[in-house]
């Protein structure tokens, strides 16, 4: 449980790293693209690179986002139920949104693979954009590993305690 509980912290700070480096590349082209109005030569790209990189933000934060309970979590009837049905729901939760996510992911590179097969392009500046498609794909599995391992935690709190 040590180990794949490292993993994913690992996974999880390594995606958080690359959606640092997305962000600054979003400011910077929004920066650059801003400037670039002012002298009247606005970089065409820049609508599809800020959302090519929005998607990978996002998508890097799910796991990180969910390991560090940052996401809202409406408590206004559980937090009345004894400790041992919270922790019984908390771990039906944690199945349920890890199978979902887990088909999630499935069906994003499903269709990335489409993307690449066809060789779409992007609209602009014609770029093949089935990376970025692949890198949602990747951060939905991160969040489902994560599910997985809050889940497999449970147990292991519930036979040590």
């Amino acid at each position: 449980m040590k180990y794949l509980e490292r993993v994913n912290i690992a996974l999880n700070g390594f995606l958080m790293v690359i959606g640092g480096f997305a962000v600054l590349g979003i400011m910077t082209v929004a920066t650059a693209n801003v400037v670039l109005r002012m002298v009247h030569a606005p970089y065409r790209g820049a609508y599809e690179v800020v959302s090519f990189l929005g998607a990978v933000v996002i998508a890097f934060a799910l796991g990180y986002t969910e390991k560090k309970k940052g996401n809202i979590i409406v408590e206004i009837l559980t937090e009345r139920f004894p400790k041992r049905l919270r922790k019984t729901l908390e771990g039906v939760s944690c199945m349920i949104s890890g199978a979902f996510f887990s088909l999630v992911s499935w069906q994003i590179y499903e269709y990335g693979m489409k993307i690449l097969e066809s060789g779409e392009l992007s609209e602009t500046l014609k770029i093949a954009f089935h990376p970025f498609v692949f890198a949602v794909s990747s951060g939905f599995a991160v969040l489902a590993l994560t599910l997985f391992v809050d889940l497999a935690g449970l147990f292991v709190n519930r036979e040590e305690g």
